[in-house]
């Protein structure tokens, strides 16, 4: 399957979450962001998880939910959410596979850091892959939801 781009329809996956799988495509219906990110408890990761919380709020108000995902474990994810005070699901990719098969990919080989906007239909309507600009993800994704919502 080639890189998931803009106009793309997302594939049917499934992710851990904490109370068991997750199916992306169950949460359509209202516009999703999906932010893959490499590592819990690291200064970049730990910026951006922060940023979406930060801004949490502001998603909610537009209609739309917020996902990140890792390839860290459950305990993991429940302890950088709790530290973090983080208000949204974060999900499991075991050994990178979804983030493989949608495209995402770090600098020499390591897990990325990208974006993706989904509308209520469940089209890709934005992605956003940059390693260091933490901040930028959540702003460019609040934009594109705010203007999905009018």
């Amino acid at each position: 399957m080639p890189d998931l781009q803009t106009g793309d329809a997302m594939p049917e996956t499934t992710l851990a979450g904490e109370a068991g799988p997750v199916q992306l495509r169950a949460r359509v219906g209202k516009p999703l962001v999906v932010f893959f990110y490499p590592k819990d408890d690291t200064y970049g990761c730990t910026k951006e998880a922060c940023s979406f919380r930060d801004h949490y709020e502001d998603f909610v108000a537009a209609g739309a939910d917020v996902i990140g995902v890792s390839r860290d474990d459950a305990d993991s994810h429940a302890s950088f959410k709790r530290t973090n005070r983080l208000p949204f699901a974060l999900l499991t990719d075991a050994g990178g596979k979804v983030a493989d098969a949608w495209g995402v990919r770090g600098p020499l080989g390591m897990p990325g850091r990208v974006t993706f906007v989904f509308d209520k239909g469940g089209v890709v309507r934005h992605k956003f892959d940059s390693t260091i600009r933490f901040g930028k993800h959540v702003e460019e994704a609040l934009a594109i939801v705010r203007k999905l919502v009018r």
